[in-house]
């Protein structure tokens, strides 16, 4: 089986595919310099491989190549960070009980 990561940026999301199938995604919202992590799904069928965490390193790597600053939103990406410092210095903001009920970052 074959996992692909890419940017929809029609669909304003991470999809992750394998084999060409919907696997799990991350939504978010881009305003200027910034993009809000909003809401981190994998669907059941794909659940307990690690493609969650998968997933939010490809966004913030893709933020870190872009020269984004990142706002989360999502609990999933909010406990993610706290467990890799090495990723916070692109981190300009955490929702304090990150709900994933996000808004776009400011303008």
């Amino acid at each position: 089986m074959t996992l692909t990561i890419l940017d929809d940026e029609g669909a304003s999301r991470y999809e992750a595919r394998e084999d060409g199938e919907l696997a799990g995604f991350i939504d978010y919202i881009i305003r200027r310099d910034r993009i809000a992590l909003i809401h981190t799904e994998t669907l059941a069928a794909y659940q307990g491989r690690g493609l969650a965490e998968r997933l939010v390193r490809f966004a913030l790597s893709d933020a870190r190549r872009r020269n984004l600053r990142v706002i989360v939103k999502c609990p999933y990406v909010r406990a993610f960070v706290e467990r890799h410092p090495e990723m916070q210095d692109i981190v300009v903001g955490m929702d304090a009980v990150a709900n994933g009920g996000g808004h776009a970052p400011p303008a």
